[in-house]
């Protein structure tokens, strides 16, 4: 097992490169800039430098005692809520800002859902004077209005998308028509999807994330690997930051939480590794949600960054090969879980994270396992909907 595509962009069965003939150029130049970028020493130094310095990394692996307790285990937060923008999506905008400036391109798109990746674009695009186009589904603009706003004051330009059910899946349809319109513009996806290279770029700028889980957990355990690792998974850009460094090491348990929505047999779901069947969605193959005839279905989550019919490649090749165990989770448990941080160590999660702190109601783990968890992350963005939740049930 490889944290590596092969040389098509393949993880197994999954990956590759499916785009229209007028992608094809930006697509190779792009593939070329970012295999001579990996290589040299001073973007490297480039990019370490941004990520501490402007991004406040390391992002600190912290020991949740009181969610330890809870549990009967040993549980240690890897706090992505914590850098600059509020979540894991700047360490990947950072990587792709500095690329599109070693092309010299000037005009940067990118594609969001619960906001995070947009806001962390238009933020490196402010921080290097580039103009700057995020596509927003409506419906996402409006249950993530704070992030839309910061979005605004950066200087980005916000594009609302009302086709489909005006969600992510949409939003990434528009900002590839644009693309498809304006070849000479930087495409910065914002996950671990998207034709070859994206998801192994994307990959390669989360992967800081298992890096220094490695160096922490030495620092403070001895032992520089978990027992297990659980992350959230939409595309799964965190998760595969978060798995990266271990994935050819079956001593660690790789554990993803996918949204649930509704429940998986309601039709009401983003659980794509659960419900999926292979298919080809915005110019990789891939596990997804489709009817007999191939037609996409509409995902559903209360999780603006997770309702996505897809999931990376490498994602879908890891379930498939038993490599990782994923758990579907609902609304209902994830944001039951958010609660249960909130209360007993004061940390306020994205409900995208919360779906990952409801495994550990679905595990057993042993009184003596260490186990990472990515709090992706922060709920800033969420609290009208956490509100709205908890105040029916009586909650606040």
């Amino acid at each position: 097992m490889s944290n590596q595509p092969d040389e098509k962009g393949f993880y197994g069965a999954f990956g590759g490169a499916y785009i229209p003939e007028i992608l094809h150029e930006n697509v190779e130049n792009l593939k070329k800039a970012f295999y001579a970028a990996r290589k040299d020493q001073s973007f490297n130094e480039e990019y370490a430098a941004l990520l501490k310095q402007y991004v406040g990394r390391p992002s600190p692996l912290y020991y949740a005692s009181r969610l330890s307790a809870a549990y009967g285990t040993h549980i240690y937060l890897k706090r992505e809520d914590l850098n600059h923008t509020g979540s894991h999506k700047i360490n990947n905008a950072l990587g792709q800002i500095l690329l599109a400036q070693r092309m010299g391109m000037t005009r940067i798109i990118a594609e969001t859902g619960a906001g995070q990746h947009g806001v962390a674009t238009a933020t490196a695009c402010a921080l290097m004077g580039l103009e700057c186009v995020v596509f927003m589904g409506k419906t996402d603009v409006e249950r993530q209005y704070l992030n839309v706003q910061k979005m605004r004051m950066l200087g980005a330009r916000v594009e609302a998308v009302t086709s489909g059910n005006r969600t992510l899946k949409d939003a990434t349809n528009e900002a590839i028509r644009y693309w498809c319109s304006n070849p000479d513009t930087f495409y910065i996806i914002g996950s671990t999807v998207g034709p070859h290279p994206y998801p192994e770029m994307v990959a390669f700028f989360q992967s800081v994330i298992s890096a220094e889980i490695k160096q922490q957990l030495e620092e403070q355990t001895g032992r520089s690997y978990p027992d297990a690792l659980i992350a959230c998974v939409g595309g799964g850009s965190n998760a595969m930051g978060t798995f990266y460094h271990y994935i050819d090491n079956t001593k660690v348990q790789l554990i993803a939480a996918e949204a649930g929505g509704k429940g998986i047999d309601t039709g009401e779901t983003a659980a794509t590794l659960h419900v999926g069947t292979p298919g080809i969605i915005h110019g990789f193959k891939t596990l997804l949600m489709q009817d007999a005839d191939g037609q996409i279905t509409e995902p559903y989550s209360i999780s603006a960054g997770l309702d996505y019919p897809g999931v990376g490649p490498a994602h879908a090749h890891f379930y498939q090969t038993g490599r990782s165990r994923v758990y579907a989770i609902t609304d209902d448990e994830a944001l039951e879980a958010a609660l249960e941080l909130t209360r007993l160590e004061g940390i306020i999660p994205a409900i995208e994270s919360a779906h990952a702190l409801a495994v550990l109601k679905k595990e057993d783990f042993a009184q003596d396992d260490l186990v990472v968890l990515t709090v992706s992350g922060r709920g800033d963005k969420d609290m009208d909907t956490f509100i709205d939740y908890f105040t029916t049930k009586q909650d606040f």
